[in-house]
C-alpha cells in the first residue's frame, strides 16, 4: 500500500472556492497558493502533513452518523445537539427528562456515560486502487467483480484492524474511479459534558428545520477517554473569541454522507419520481403515529425522541430534494450536461468506452425500477418497525456466523458485532409498545398494497388473508391489527435478555424457539437475501462502467472535480454569505440572540427557556456580544459545500481557530446533493460565541470555560 495521491487532480487551472468536497491529499495536491487565495493564511503542511499523517484536518473525527472536533487538550469534544439525543434519550426517565431539560457535568465524575458511541480519529489515508483492480480476475462477470472488489475490501481492512484500539473503512469514489482505505485510532469511552435543553440544541424544530433564519444552539460537549483518563488529541481547535463577520474565510471539515452529482440524469429521476416521493409519505405516516402515541403517554415520547426526530429530518429532505430539482430544473441541466460531453466523445475516438458505458448505465436503472416498489420497502426494515428490524438482524446474523469471517456480509463480521450487539441491547430505551404496533400495521399494510408482480411471500403467507376482494383494493385492518397483537405478544424479542442470547443462537436454535417474530424474520430473509444478489450484481456493473464515464467528464472538464460525498474525510472552503431565496427578498448571514427572543411565542417550537429569557431581560449579554451585530451572534451562513454527515462538522477561519459548528443547509439548498448552485448554497453554523455565552451567563460552567481558555477575566462582572 502507498500514502494516498490522486492523479485525477491536474491543476490546468485553479479550482473556484465553494463548490467541492475536497480529500486532504486533494487539498495538498491544489497547492499553497489556492489554499491561500480561499483566505487561510495557515501553511499547507499545518492543515496536513502527509509524511506525519496529521494536521488541523485529522481533527475532524467522526462519530456515530456525524462529525465532531476536539476543542481542548483533555478529549473535549463538540458536535452537534441532535447528534446526542441518544445519550440524552438513554439517561432520561418520566421523572427527569434529559432531552427536554439538557445536561451540565459540574465535575468530571458527573459526565454520562454513552452506551455503543463511538469516536474515530483519523490516522493514515492510503490509496489502494492497484490493490483492489488486481484483485478482479480478467474477463469476470458483474456479479464475480463485485465479490473480488469485496473480498478484497475485507482483507485491506483486516490487516489494517490488526493492531488494537483501530478502526479502517475501505471506500469507494465516484463508483470506483479510484478506493482509499482510512485507519482510525477508536475510542469507546465516551461521556457527556454539556447538551442545552431542547427548546435551544432544537430551537424553532421541525418549523425551522432547513429553514433561514434560524435561531437553534445546535451544539453539545461531549468528553473521550482512553484507559480511563481523558484522551489528548494529537490537534485541537482552539475557539475563537473573535467570531466571524461577512466576508471571512471559513472552511467545514467533516464526513459528508452522500451526494449524487457524479449519476446520470436518468438516475437522479428515479430519486425525483420514485424515492422521495415515498420516503415523503411513508415518513410522514410514521411521524404522525408516534406523534399521536408520545401525546398519549410520556413515556412513548420519550422512548420515540430520538427516531423521531430523525423521521421528521428525512420527511423534509425529501421535500427540499423534490422542490430543488424542480426549482433549479437540475436533471434538465445534467441532462444538458451529458448530451454536451457525449457530443465532445463521439468526436474522439478514444472515448468509445465512455459512450458504451454511459448507454449501459441507462439500461440498469430500467431494470432496477421493475422492482422498484418491493425494494423501497425492503430497505424501510433498517428504519422502520423494530418487530421487523429486531428479527431480519438476528436471523442475518445467525446465518452469517455459520460461514468464514472473511466470508461473511459486511455488517455482520467480527469486527461489526460489539456494535450490532450494542445498538440491540441500547435500543431496548426506544422500544414503545404501542409505537411499535402501529409502525408494524403501517409496514404490512404498504407491502400488502405492492403490485402483483412484487409482492413478498413471506407477507403473503403470513398477511395475505386480509387483502381485501379478489382485486386486492383494501386491507381488513381490524383483523390485521389483531394478528399483529397476537405475533408481538408471543414473542420473545422484545425481552432484551432474551435477543442478546438469540444473537449468539444459530439457525437451527432460532429455528427450535418457533417464535412468531423470528419465523417471519426467517421468511423476510430470504427476500432480502435475493435482492443483495441483485445490487451486488448491480453494483458490480457499477464498478464496471461509471469510470468510464467518469474518467471522459473529467477529462473534458479539464480541471479538478471533487469526487462525491461517500462519508470520508472531506473539507469545504467558502466565505461568511446571505443570499436571496427569491426575488425581491435578501436573507442577512448572522442571526442574534434578540431575533430568538423576538420568535418566542410561549408554545410548541418557539418556547425560549425561561434562564435564557431572563439573561437576556437582564441585558447580561457580556463579552460575547458581537461588535458589528451589537448582540449575542446565534448562526450564520457560509457557502460552503455540505450534505447530511457534515452535521457537528467544525467550521473554522482562516486561522484554524473554530467560530462555528455546521448543523444544517437552507431550503433552496438541499438539493445540492445533485448539483451546485452558488447564488443559494448555503449551510447553516451555530456561532460558538452562542455556546460561550450560555455557559457563562446561563448554565454557569465556568470550568468549562477555563478549559476551553476563554476563562472570565478576574474582576469582571
Amino acid at each position: 500500500m502507498r500514502r494516498l495521491t490522486f492523479g485525477l487532480v491536474v491543476l490546468a487551472r485553479l479550482a473556484l472556492a465553494g463548490e467541492g468536497k475536497w480529500t486532504p491529499q486533494q487539498v495538498l495536491e491544489l497547492g499553497p497558493q489556492w489554499v491561500k487565495q480561499q483566505g487561510f493564511t495557515l501553511p499547507l503542511d499545518t492543515l496536513w502533513d502527509a509524511k506525519k499523517g496529521t494536521g488541523l484536518l485529522a481533527n475532524a473525527v467522526q462519530l456515530p452518523g456525524c462529525s465532531g472536533s476536539f476543542i481542548s487538550a483533555e478529549g473535549l469534544l463538540i458536535t452537534n445537539h441532535h447528534c446526542v439525543v441518544g445519550i440524552l434519550q438513554e439517561h432520561s426517565t418520566p421523572q427527569q427528562n434529559l432531552v427536554k431539560d439538557g445536561f451540565l457535568a459540574k465535575t468530571r465524575d458527573e459526565e454520562k456515560p454513552a452506551k455503543a458511541f463511538r469516536i474515530q480519529v483519523p490516522r493514515r489515508f492510503l490509496d489502494v486502487t492497484s490493490e483492489v483492480l488486481a484483485a478482479v480476475p480478467p474477463g469476470a462477470d458483474d456479479s464475480t467483480r463485485f465479490k473480488a472488489v469485496e473480498a478484497k475490501q475485507k482483507a485491506l481492512v483486516a490487516e489494517c484492524e490488526s493492531k488494537p484500539a483501530t478502526r479502517c473503512t475501505f471506500a469507494a469514489f465516484d463508483g470506483g474511479l479510484f478506493f482509499t482505505l482510512t485507519e482510525f485510532a477508536e475510542l469507546s469511552d465516551v461521556r457527556l459534558v454539556y447538551a442545552p435543553p431542547e427548546l435551544v440544541g432544537n430551537y424553532g424544530g421541525e418549523t425551522d428545520n432547513w429553514s433561514w433564519p434560524r435561531h437553534t444552539g445546535d451544539f453539545s460537549l461531549l468528553r473521550a477517554y482512553e484507559g480511563g483518563k481523558p484522551f489528548v488529541p494529537p490537534v485541537f481547535f482552539p475557539v475563537s473569541t473573535k467570531g466571524v463577520k461577512p466576508g471571512d474565510a471559513v472552511a467545514v471539515l467533516g464526513y459528508p454522507g452522500t451526494s449524487y452529482r457524479a449519476w446520470l440524469a436518468d438516475e437522479m429521476a428515479e430519486r425525483r419520481e420514485l424515492f422521495f416521493p415515498r420516503a415523503r409519505a411513508l415518513t410522514g405516516e410514521w411521524i404522525r403515529l408516534m406523534q399521536e402515541e408520545g401525546a398519549r403517554a410520556p413515556e412513548s415520547a420519550i422512548a420515540t425522541a430520538d427516531d423521531l426526530r430523525s423521521l421528521l429530518n428525512r420527511r423534509k429532505n425529501a421535500e427540499g430534494q423534490l422542490a430543488g430539482m424542480a426549482r433549479g430544473r437540475l436533471l434538465e441541466k445534467q441532462r444538458a450536461a451529458e448530451e454536451t460531453v457525449r457530443a465532445w466523445a463521439l468526436k474522439r475516438t478514444d472515448q468509445q468506452a465512455a459512450l458504451e458505458a454511459y448507454d449501459a448505465l441507462t439500461a440498469l436503472m430500467a431494470e432496477k425500477r421493475a422492482t422498484w416498489e418491493r425494494d423501497f420497502l425492503l430497505d424501510a426494515i433498517g428504519y422502520g418497525p423494530r418487530s421487523l428490524a429486531w428479527p431480519v438482524t438476528l436471523v442475518r446474523r445467525s446465518t452469517e456466523a455459520a460461514k468464514p469471517d472473511a466470508e461473511r456480509e459486511p455488517g455482520y463480521q467480527q469486527r461489526d458485532l460489539a456494535r450490532l450487539k450494542e445498538r440491540l441491547e441500547r435500543d431496548q430505551k426506544r422500544h414503545s409498545p404501542p409505537v411499535e404496533i402501529r409502525l408494524f400495521e403501517s409496514w404490512v399494510v404498504r407491502a400488502l398494497e405492492l403490485p402483483e408482480g412484487q409482492r413478498l411471500a413471506s407477507i403473503e403467507a403470513t398477511f395475505g388473508r386480509f387483502r381485501k376482494g379478489d382485486a386486492g383494493v383494501g386491507v381488513d385492518r381490524d383483523g390485521l391489527r389483531a394478528q399483529l397483537v397476537k405475533l408481538t405478544a408471543g414473542t420473545k424479542v422484545f425481552d432484551v435478555s432474551q435477543r442478546l442470547a438469540m444473537f449468539d443462537e444459530t439457525p437451527e436454535q432460532l429455528k427450535a424457539r418457533k417464535d412468531p417474530l423470528l419465523e417471519l424474520g426467517i421468511a423476510l430473509d430470504v427476500e432480502r437475501r435475493e435482492l443483495k444478489e441483485r445490487r451486488d450484481r448491480w453494483a458490480g456493473a457499477t464498478l464496471r462502467l461509471r469510470p468510464a464515464w467518469r474518467r471522459a467528464v473529467i477529462a473534458w472538464a479539464g480541471k479538478p472535480i471533487a469526487p462525491d460525498a461517500n462519508s470520508t474525510l472531506r473539507v469545504t472552503f467558502g466565505r461568511v454569505a446571505g443570499y436571496t431565496p427569491r426575488e425581491a427578498l435578501t436573507a442577512a448571514p448572522q442571526t442574534t440572540l434578540s431575533g430568538m427572543i423576538e420568535k418566542h411565542t410561549g408554545e410548541g417550537d418557539f418556547d425560549v427557556p425561561l434562564e435564557v429569557r431572563e439573561a437576556h431581560a437582564a441585558k447580561r449579554l457580556g463579552r460575547w456580544t458581537d461588535k458589528g451585530l451589537k448582540d449575542v451572534p446565534i448562526d450564520f451562513l457560509s457557502d460552503c459545500d455540505t450534505t447530511g454527515g457534515n452535521s457537528g462538522s467544525p467550521t473554522i477561519d482562516g486561522s484554524g481557530r473554530l467560530v462555528g459548528v455546521n448543523f444544517d443547509r437552507v431550503w433552496e439548498n438541499v438539493a445540492n446533493d445533485f448539483g451546485y448552485n452558488p447564488a443559494i448554497a448555503r449551510n447553516v453554523n451555530a456561532d460558538v460565541r452562542y455556546l460561550l455565552w450560555l455557559l457563562e451567563e446561563v448554565a454557569g460552567a465556568p470550568h468549562l470555560l477555563t478549559e476551553l481558555g476563554v476563562a472570565k477575566p478576574q474582576g469582571s462582572r
